[in-house]
């Protein structure tokens, strides 16, 4: 058995090697800039997307899917290092990890399902809103005091932070902008035209330049631009704060040198639990999202288990915590690169994983050129993509029931945090599903003097009030003909108000038959027998 999977990975090297290296191009700019966005160091980025590769990757079940650092989590986590600090940070990613393995075990690869997608669009919507927020002052190289903490900390997420936190955010963005650098913001507007002119037909249709991504072309112009500016423009060179800052290593024992622990003494703290708690509800969210959406765009139709990609991302996510990476889900953007590359199986997402290793142990000195405002660019745009107007247009299309959770997440994330915006939009969603379920439970239809009312599906104790007020508007002399041929469920206390009206009902001399009632409710039903 062990010799017959071998046998098939092996069989698509040619395919799966070329892939891997694609997906390593476009995933490095991610993970160093998410880091970034995430208020970490650079290099906990590229431990997470290792671990994505290394170990995810080896345990999903999924050929596809890759794995790494996610855009969708930089909310939490950059709360989480102002909060807890970096290594408590690190602690609740563990912590995380240890949770969606117990969720693979208990079968909870369904849980996507209980999620209404308006909600879940709105939450992804307002990340994207954060994160462009998050990046401008990176984008526009916004100037640090020497007396200010380092950017890492102080120019990510601490403007949202507070009672009067709108307030704050305009006025941080408002200082960022008096403190531009040109070099940084000429990189980063050209970066950002650069990344809308790669995803065009014109490059789509170029059979060369369609297999390079568009982040590696930013990056590296970014890097020459800063190389050209220092030599001959120096009133453009982008300083040094403003450029990615990986230790310079060489080597396996420096690597394993670098490596960070949690702060194990942080156990005491609630605020782990909840911040554990957020990671792995989110995080499989978006995995199992995007593992769906990788099933949808895999050629051979392959569907990945997802109580097992559970299991391999808590797996990702507790070595990631206990070594100093960022938590991990499933990454669309990366998936989807993979699989237009070419890949077959899951060695191309392994490729990907020993070759950020590779670049992290012997390259990081090179890794060091390039302007964080690059990186910005990237993220900029993929705030965009997860908040464009069409997205908000589409979902107003879809009528107000769709919409107002929708609007609702956006909002209470924007004023909240993450979590309670979720519960918030969560509890405006199932309100918007009982109403519809609520109007729908039946149905009345008349003719002249003869009525039908028509119970659909389940009927529960919800609908007792609007049945009454149907019974209501029942006129005397009427006939009335109750169906419960399409329910599949009748609550007792609708059967109990059903024959409280047979039983007045000949008082206004109404005529009522009932059809298909029998056997739908408990069985302390009460008996019903035509008027």
């Amino acid at each position: 058995m062990l010799h017959k999977h071998l046998d098939y990975y092996l069989r698509y090297l040619d395919r799966d090697i070329p892939a891997g290296l694609v997906v390593f191009l476009v995933a490095l700019p991610l993970c160093l800039g998410i880091a970034v966005a995430s208020g970490a160091p650079p290099f906990s980025g590229v431990i997470a997307g290792v671990i994505g590769g290394l170990v995810v990757a080896v345990g999903s079940g999924s050929q596809l899917s890759v794995s790494g650092p996610a855009a969708g989590l930089t909310v939490i986590v950059a709360v989480a290092v102002q909060k807890l600090g970096f290594d408590g940070m690190l602690l609740a990613v563990a912590l995380s990890g240890l949770i969606q393995i117990a969720m693979g075990f208990a079968r909870a690869g369904v849980i996507g399902a209980y999620f209404p997608s308006a909600v879940i669009k709105g939450m992804l919507a307002a990340i994207g809103l954060i994160l462009i927020m998050k990046q401008l002052p990176h984008a526009v190289g916004y100037a640090v005091d020497a007396t200010d903490q380092a950017p890492e900390t102080e120019t990510d997420l601490s403007f949202l932070e507070g009672e009067d936190s709108h307030a704050a955010a305009l006025s941080f963005l408002d200082t960022a902008f008096h403190s531009i650098s040109p070099g940084a913001t000429l990189v980063a507007l050209v970066s950002i035209g650069v990344l809308l002119f790669w995803e065009t037909s014109r490059i789509k249709k170029n059979r060369i330049l369609s297999l390079v991504p568009g982040p590696l072309v930013v990056v590296i112009f970014g890097v020459l631009f800063n190389f050209v500016a220092q030599k001959a423009l120096p009133a453009l060179a982008i300083p040094a704060q403003h450029l990615v800052e990986l230790p310079v290593i060489w080597g396996p024992m420096a690597f394993a040198q670098q490596l960070s622990l949690p702060d194990f003494h942080k156990l005491t703290d609630m605020h782990i639990y909840v911040t554990a708690g957020t990671i792995a509800l989110v995080g499989s969210l978006e995995t199992l999202l995007s593992l769906e959406a990788a099933d949808k765009l895999d050629p051979m139709k392959r569907t990945a288990p997802t109580n097992r990609e559970l299991k391999a991302q808590g797996l990702g996510n507790f070595i990631s915590g206990m070594i100093g990476g960022l938590p991990i889900t499933a990454v669309i953007v990366r998936s989807s690169a993979n699989i237009n590359a070419g890949a077959h199986t899951k060695v191309a997402a392994i490729v990907h994983g020993v070759l950020l290793l590779l670049s992290v142990m012997f390259l990081a000195s090179i890794l060091n050129l390039i302007p964080l405002s690059c990186l910005a660019a990237v993220l900029l745009l993929t705030g965009y993509k997860l908040a464009k107007p069409k997205l908000i247009m589409e979902q107003y299309e879809k009528g107000f029931d769709q919409f107002a959770p929708f609007a609702v997440t956006i909002a209470a994330i924007l004023m909240t945090d993450l979590l309670d915006g979720m519960a918030i939009g969560m509890a405006v969603g199932i309100f918007f599903v009982l109403r519809g379920n609520y109007h729908a439970a039946f149905s009345l239809t008349r003719d002249g003097s003869n009525y039908l009312l028509r119970l659909q599906k389940d009927v529960s104790f919800l609908n007792k009030g609007p049945l009454r007020d149907i019974l209501d508007t029942i006129e005397p002399g009427s006939s009335l003909v109750i169906d419960g041929t399409r329910a599949t469920f009748i609550d007792h206390d609708i059967m109990e108000t059903i024959d409280d009206f047979v039983k007045a009902a000949d008082d206004d001399n109404i005529r009522v038959e009932l059809k298909n009632m029998r056997g739908l409710a408990s069985e302390k039903q009460l008996e019903l027998v035509p008027a």
